[in-house]
């Protein structure tokens, strides 16, 4: 389930890239609370303990943000991060009440083995839920253990935890069981990418050759 995790924030009244530069430079990270009508709430929030919250919450996480006294509830929509260093640059969270349903993508993860012939291919890695915002799961678990070539497993088919709905389409396709192929598939393939290069190699020097000529 998600965190629920106390951060204590701060008002932010200076805005724009200088700002927030200077606010990372503190080890903090810029925030905005939206949700519920009210007017965005701009915050400076600690960086490192937020980034271990929302790393401990999973994709959704759910953090008591205290502002100036006032805790908001706040559901994690989008965090930007530093994809080098890592460090976290912007968060956007949408206020929530307990007991309201939200919609949300909820992660699915593979457990357990399909036969040994078998290609895995997950063709969708979330699937979106309508859920308590309290209780929304971090994962959604989807067996393949012995699973054999053709079958497929479909939004429709997952088990939900008590308290959620579906909202993706239950026809759409979450997990697909093909039959791998062979190393002699794989070496033909490999042969026919190399040739085709080949052939689209020679076809460039002989335009360039023939332009060369022309000039």
């Amino acid at each position: 389930m998600s965190s629920e995790e106390t951060i204590k924030g701060e008002s932010r009244t200076q805005f724009g890239k200088g700002a927030a530069r200077r606010i990372r430079r503190e080890g903090k990270v810029p925030a905005v609370i939206y949700g519920h009508g009210n007017e965005p709430i701009h915050v400076t929030m600690p960086g490192h303990d937020t980034k271990m919250a929302i790393k401990h919450g999973g994709a959704n996480a759910l953090l008591r943000v205290e502002v100036e006294g006032k805790v908001h509830l706040a559901l994690t929509k989008q965090v930007q991060a530093d994809p080098i260093k890592g460090h976290l640059e912007h968060i956007d969270f949408v206020e929530v009440k307990k007991g309201e349903k939200v919609n949300v993508d909820v992660p699915v993860h593979l457990v357990g083995e399909a036969s040994p012939d078998a290609l895995v291919v997950t063709e969708s890695n979330t699937v979106e839920l309508e859920a308590e915002a309290t209780h929304i799961p971090e994962f959604i678990e989807v067996s393949i253990e012995g699973a054999e070539v053709g079958t497929q497993i479909l939004a429709g088919d997952l088990v939900l935890p008590k308290g959620s709905t579906l909202v993706t389409d239950p026809e759409d396709l979450i997990v697909n069981i093909t039959h791998a192929p062979t190393a002699e598939e794989v070496s033909a393939e490999l042969d026919e990418a190399e040739s085709n290069a080949e052939r689209g190699t020679g076809d460039v020097v002989a335009e360039a050759g023939s332009e060369s000529t022309e000039e």
